[in-house]
């Protein structure tokens, strides 16, 4: 790891160092070169003899000057990091809850206020390889966000370029060879008047080649590994005096559990969880385990907690977007907690009526579905009554029921007794599926008198006078085939076609099935502004 200076400079200064401040016997000088605050040094011990040497050598003429810098060094040095916080990622885990954090952490203290005005630089990034490494840059953007940097995705105005990068095959480094050469020739044609590009390479060929891709024609400014994207704000203070600065430490440990991904593209259209890191096969012919190091998981309330906000932000989307249809599935299977502790569901009822709440609080009016078993192994009268009066209490507008088979080689199979009579589940079956049209018959019952946007499907199964389509919930909604005003155009008379958006008057409800009378053709976006 280079992130400092090297050279006869860098080893007389630690050489004074040496034989100013080391009155012990044995002596520690550098072997190779010395590296920045994160470095790894490489040592070798001269004997008293040889630094008494050394010693006789070294020039009396300004000595007091050099003790005067070498003082101030020292005292510099004792405020800054300590071996131990360079290694606080190889610790032993801890079994803690970690939270994920949400407010940004405080400056590392040997970051001075001169180096973090930064805050405003541009970061371009972009990403090849695996998903792995679209959450690496989701992590690292965050990181940098938390620091101050802007991002933008207009590769001209970036003061930072940075680029996750992948080793698995060799095509791949050959890529990013060729974008480096690219980038430098972006770099040279910099205005004076900019501040100097930065080009960085993050992820697995950083770990693989940070020795070449430091030397080799000088194309990159910073280098970090997988597991030092925490780093990268150092990284950049640093290449910003015009020093190239890498870390490509691999940790027993980091899985960046308390960091929130932040997408990275606006217009994304899935989202990555990562929940471990590394890996343990060593496959014959796979680089990851060298690149990535070895495996190790996510706590699990960090994985929990992302996926919470992940299905947060599509309640809220769905909420939104009026081109995506208001409708759940939450399958309950049952409305006892015993039950649901047999079945090996992993929620209670008071859990799922929780969720129930924050989905209609997030999406008002939003229709809902689900699915439920009758007669599961062990389920008593008790057990079907809260069933019942949990169809009563959530009101779904669509059901799925089934009497449980028992299933060979599943857990109950192996493990419980299928020891509700089958007249019995034919019985809770029939009570189950009578209580949900009862309030599916209610809850669409509320839509009678309203207007409802509707897309066509096609003629009616049951008439060929009628049209059937869905509504924002999904429900059915049945309606004449007559002609209507074209509202999308100079208000011609058209008939609806399977794909039109329609409005549809409601006149009246079934559990299954909305009935209403035809008014205009649509688009989504008039319907919405008049909404």
């Amino acid at each position: 790891m280079h992130g400092g200076q090297d050279g006869p400079a860098a080893r007389l200064d630690l050489t004074y160092r040496c034989l100013v401040s080391c009155p012990s016997a044995a002596m520690l000088l550098p072997f190779k070169h010395v590296s920045g605050a994160a470095g790894t040094f490489l040592w070798r011990r001269l004997s008293w003899a040889a630094c008494s040497e050394l010693r006789a050598r070294m020039p009396t003429r300004g000595w007091g000057e050099r003790n005067r810098r070498l003082e101030d060094f020292s005292a510099r040095l004792a405020a800054g990091p300590t071996l131990q916080h360079f290694l606080r990622n190889a610790s032993p885990p801890q079994e803690t809850h970690p939270q994920l954090a949400e407010e940004p952490e405080e400056p590392e203290p040997y970051l001075t206020s001169s180096i973090l005005e930064e805050a405003g630089w541009k970061v371009y990034l972009e990403t090849y390889g695996c998903q792995m490494n679209v959450n690496d840059t989701e992590i690292a953007w965050a990181v940098l966000q938390r620091s101050g940097y802007l991002r933008t995705h207009r590769l001209e105005e970036a003061d930072v370029i940075l680029l996750v990068t992948c080793s698995v095959r060799e095509k791949a480094e050959q890529v990013i060879w060729n974008r480096l050469r690219h980038l430098t020739a972006l770099k040279s044609k910099r205005l004076r008047s900019q501040a100097p590009l930065r080009i960085g390479i993050l992820g697995c060929m950083a770990e693989r080649l940070k020795e070449e891709i430091l030397h080799k024609e000088k194309l990159v400014d910073i280098v970090a590994g997988p597991d030092a994207y925490r780093d990268l704000p150092r990284l950049l203070a640093v290449a910003k005096t015009g020093q190239q600065a890498a870390n490509v430490l691999l940790s027993l440990d980091e899985t960046y559990a308390d960091i929130l991904p932040v997408q990275t593209s606006p217009d994304a259209t899935s989202a990555f969880v990562s929940i471990m890191r590394g890996c343990d096969n060593m496959c014959s012919y796979c680089i990851v385990p060298f690149t990535r190091g070895r495996e190790r998981s996510r706590p699990l309330a960090s994985i929990l907690r992302e996926v919470k906000v992940l299905s947060d932000q599509v309640l809220q989307l769905i909420q939104e977007r009026h081109n995506i249809c208001k409708q759940l599935h939450l399958p309950a299977q049952s409305g006892s907690s015993r039950i649901l502790e047999a079945m090996r569901r992993g929620y209670t009822r008071e859990a799922y009526l929780e969720l129930i709440q924050h989905v209609r609080d997030s999406i008002p009016g939003v229709s809902l579905s689900s699915d439920f078993i009758a007669g599961f192994c062990g389920e008593t009268e008790d057990d079907h009554q809260q069933t019942m009066s949990l169809l009563r209490q959530v009101r779904y507008n669509v059901g799925f029921f089934f009497a449980y088979s028992m299933r060979q080689k599943t857990r109950a199979y192996h493990r419980l007794q299928d020891d509700v009579p089958a007249e019995v589940k034919r019985r809770r079956l029939e009570e189950l599926i009578s209580v949900f049209r009862e309030e599916a018959t209610r809850a669409n019952g509320a839509m009678v008198g309203r207007l409802q946007l509707v897309l066509v499907e096609g003629p009616s199964k049951r008439s060929a006078a009628e049209l059937c389509g869905r509504n924002d919930g999904n429900i059915r909604v049945v309606f004449p085939d007559t002609e209507m005003e074209d509202g999308t155009d100079s208000g011609a008379v058209v008939r609806a076609q399977p794909g039109d958006y329609v409005l549809v008057k409601v006149t009246s409800a079934s559990s299954q099935t909305l009935k209403g009378v035809l008014l205009r053709r649509t688009t989504l976006r008039e319907s919405a502004a008049h909404r």
